[in-house]
């Protein structure tokens, strides 16, 4: 599993504002894209995971806006696991436009079995499992 990871996205007209911004609840999915790309970069599937009867879920979600996005920018996020622990995984989220940085997030996730129980994080979503 990778510790860090990066992916560029196109902002597509229907996340804009009528101010021509993308709208804030979209960062979110943006960090969703992200960590769900890092995962499938480390051989990991989420398909696979679902059948085993594991769920991932959020569990807190922070992002802080710095400057605004807008229609057809190229983005690069970049994704990075800051902390694992038996119950939960911690990522930190930078998303940049030509380098310069429009907002950070911080995303808490659990994994779960299909009754909502937290379940330990299973080592292919660990990357400091052994």
């Amino acid at each position: 599993m990778l510790t860090e990871h990066e992916i560029q996205l196109r902002v597509r007209y229907n996340e804009t504002d009528p101010m021509g911004y993308v709208h804030h609840s979209n960062y979110l999915t943006y960090f969703e894209i992200a960590r769900t790309e890092m995962f499938r970069a480390s051989g990991g599937n989420y398909c696979e995971m679902e059948r085993q009867g594991l769920r991932v879920v959020v569990t807190r979600a922070q992002c802080t806006y710095r400057r605004p996005a807008r229609y057809d920018d190229l983005l690069v996020i970049r994704t990075r696991i800051t902390r694992v622990s038996p119950a939960k995984i911690e990522h930190h989220y930078l998303v940049l436009r030509d380098g310069e940085s429009l907002a950070e997030g911080q995303v808490v996730l659990a994994v779960v079995n299909v009754q909502g129980v937290v379940q330990r994080v299973p080592d292919e979503l660990n990357p400091y499992a052994p």
